[in-house]
């Protein structure tokens, strides 16, 4: 299950995932091996239910890298946290995803989530999307902190 930590603590092991990410993907051109990466770096560190990627490819978000369980493939443009976070082009917080309109359940155990858009020149690519068991496990050092690491991955696209 994910852990509660610490804004510090949780702070800190951002710092130390930036560091590692800013590594992987500073001499990598591929996105698969980048989306990979990254997953598996905040899969490691946080202990989330689910960590990964959906790729914008024509009118859907296309699930891409991620760590955890069997994930739901296509995201219809605007549908479920996802979709909203691309459409508005804006993070999610989202404190219990069973009140979300609209949220798309690939999973049962999933109860807060966060997506973070990725864009190339303003453009959203691709979305972060991180699901917890806990109730609200997102917060606003996660947006910050996320949003930098989005931001180190626009090379990759």
């Amino acid at each position: 299950m994910g852990h509660k930590y610490t804004t510090e603590q949780k702070e800190n092991l951002y710092q130390e995932c930036l560091t590692l990410i800013h590594g992987l993907v500073e001499e990598e051109n591929d996105l698969i091996a980048g989306l990979a990466n990254v997953s598996a770096v905040l899969k490691d560190a946080f202990h989330w239910w689910w960590v990964g990627f959906y790729i914008v490819k024509n009118d859907e978000l296309v699930l891409g890298p991620f760590q955890g369980p069997v994930a739901c493939t296509r995201i219809a443009h605007g549908k479920g946290v996802c979709g909203t976070a691309w459409a508005k082009n804006e993070v999610q917080i989202v404190e219990d995803v069973h009140q979300f309109p609209g949220h798309i359940a690939c999973s049962a155990e999933s109860n807060s989530e966060i997506v973070v858009p990725l864009r190339k020149n303003g453009k959203v690519v691709a979305v972060l999307d991180a699901d917890s068991e806990r109730f609200s496990s997102f917060d606003e050092t996660d947006r910050l902190f996320l949003e930098k690491i989005c931001a180190t991955l626009e090379n990759l696209f």
